[in-house]
């Protein structure tokens, strides 16, 4: 019986570094330093970004598109230099797409935190040293308040939609009641108002698989030699959260109780469903920085757009631009009573709309087609 396969050690500090090739990335660099909610400053920010279509004269065309906790910038387009997956929305964006470039502008940034361009953890000072460690804590608001200005960067004074699903579901929100202004409609999908305690538990366990893991050195790792990095605890975050990302019937139909060929369980072998687990923990890995996935879960579990507003009902009238609201019917992360709750209370929302999928969470970014629908739904009347 052939031994079930080690994963493999990737490079102490996973993401896109300085050197490698920029694929489709521009890069913004912030003027002047960023103040965030905790009272930290973070200088020398830059935000990595993609765009498709051109930018009308007014610039009245603008899409802004929000990725989920491990996604990037890379929306739509191949695998390749620089780019270390297809894009995650390829069938939405382009002309004739739901996202028709021929109309529309559409701006996808790295979110601020993240690994594939922006200030992370993984990033360098201004001193040349990585901030690691010492890279401060992270909101949501943070990170729109980076977006924005990325926004006055490019001369986009309003976008005419925002849309995110997941964590970027979170960035849009908070785009809507925080820049009400500067948001023409808005799209959430499988998003809540606030973390839920079940949120914040399933996120905390991941965070604490990453700093348990010996190869973090408390955050301190980026400067270590190949493979000593905290790749093992990454590993075991990626397969707690997938889990959370499918659903069980899914799961079912799919692996059942069937082993691995080869791998009886009696002898050291795998399930079916453990080796899919291994497989998507080792292609993160590769890809993604444990500091950036510790950053971005951390502000997820503090996302409440409620926070420091009154209350939630109080925060979200402040929204009050055309809104849809959807959710996957299989979510068990973020569930559609999440959703319910955000189409009741935003002004612009007649009702919830639901995405059918056996594939939970993670219905957002496979089922496109009903995807497409709702952002055709969303943009026609702009």
């Amino acid at each position: 019986m052939a031994a079930p396969p080690a994963l493999p050690l990737p490079p102490a500090a996973g993401g896109w570094r300085e050197g490698d090739p920029a694929g489709r990335r521009s890069w913004v660099a912030l003027d002047g330093p960023l103040r965030l909610e905790s009272g930290a400053t973070l200088p020398g920010v830059r935000l990595a970004y993609e765009t498709w279509g051109r930018l009308a004269p007014d610039g009245g065309n603008a899409v802004l598109v929000l990725h989920a906790l491990t996604g990037d910038s890379h929306v739509a387009g191949p695998a390749g230099p620089g780019h270390p997956s297809a894009g995650w929305w390829d069938a939405l964006v382009g002309p004739g797409r739901a996202l028709d470039t021929d109309r529309w502008y559409v701006v996808a940034p790295n979110v601020l935190g993240g690994c594939q361009g922006s200030t992370g953890p993984s990033s360098r000072r201004p001193d040349g040293t990585p901030w690691g460690a010492d890279f401060p804590y992270l909101t949501v608001r943070d990170q729109v308040a980076a977006e924005a200005r990325l926004a006055d960067a490019l001369g986009i004074g309003r976008w005419a939609a925002v849309i995110g699903g997941s964590m970027g579901g979170m960035r849009a929100l908070e785009w809507a009641v925080g820049h009400p202004g500067r948001t023409g409609s808005l799209l959430v999908l499988a998003a809540p108002a606030a973390a839920s305690a079940e949120q914040i538990a399933w996120g905390s366990t991941q965070i604490a698989a990453i700093r348990n893991d010996p190869g973090w050195r408390g955050g301190g790792y980026h400067d270590a030699a190949p493979g000593a990095g905290p790749h093992l605890g990454l590993g075991l975050a990626r397969r707690i959260a997938h889990v959370t990302y499918r659903s069980e019937a899914e799961l079912a139909a799919r692996f059942a109780r069937r082993t691995q060929p080869g791998e009886p369980p009696s002898r050291g072998g795998r399930y079916q469903v453990e080796s899919y687990l291994d497989h998507h923990a080792a292609k993160l890995v590769r890809r993604f920085d444990a500091g950036s996935y510790v950053t971005l879960t951390e502000a997820m579990n503090g996302h409440d757009v409620g926070r420091g507003r009154g209350s939630l009902a109080r925060a979200l009238r402040r929204a009050d631009m055309p809104a849809l609201v959807a959710g996957s019917d299989t979510d068990r992360l973020h569930p559609l009573s999440q959703q319910a709750e955000l189409a009741a209370l935003l002004p612009g929302s007649d009702r919830l709309r639901i995405i059918e999928s056996p594939y939970g969470h993670d219905g957002f970014l496979i089922e496109t087609g009903q995807v497409g629908d709702l952002v055709r739904e969303l943009l026609p009347s702009l």
